[in-house]
């Protein structure tokens, strides 16, 4: 399985990652799974398997804490380019988040970074609809029952 060049690109506090060093475990044209370390140290998750679904414009992570166990998902709305010469992907992420705990209750994350956002001009009208969007699509799938998809329960 060829390995493809992954970058992170966010808008607050605005900067770009190169996230190719996560160990890439399945890719077709709608789904990238990795798993992954922290970039940053950080004393309250110790790693983490990403699953990006390329079409849909989400990317749900499974996080685990210090001790190896599971703590919640984290839902990052993304907008998704390919370079299909340079195979490469930027994923940038559109502001808004979901958290799912274990007892299924549902966290909306960084509405406040959407609406300074938006107002200061750093993200464009287009993509903050999508965003909004995208979060109607997770929350549907979360209170409908259909959270998360069966496929990231398949991986640890």
């Amino acid at each position: 399985m060829k390995k493809p060049t992954v970058l992170r690109k966010r808008y607050i506090p605005s900067e770009e990652i190169d996230i190719t060093g996560d160990t890439l475990v399945f890719r077709d044209k709608d789904l990238l799974i990795t798993k992954w370390k922290p970039i940053r140290k950080r004393t309250d998750i110790s790693r983490g398997v990403s699953f990006t679904f390329l079409k849909e414009g989400y990317k749900i992570s499974k996080f685990f804490g210090a001790f190896g166990e599971f703590i919640y998902w984290y839902c990052d709305i993304i907008n998704v380019l390919y370079d299909e010469v340079q195979d490469k992907y930027t994923l940038t992420d559109l502001l808004l988040d979901v958290k799912v705990l274990p007892d299924e209750r549902i966290e909306v994350l960084d509405a406040d970074e959407l609406s300074y956002a938006l107002k200061n001009g750093i993200i464009t009208t287009e993509e903050a609809c999508e965003s909004l969007y995208i979060l109607d699509k997770i929350l549907k799938m979360a209170y409908g029952g259909q959270f998360p998809p069966r496929v990231c329960t398949e991986y640890d």
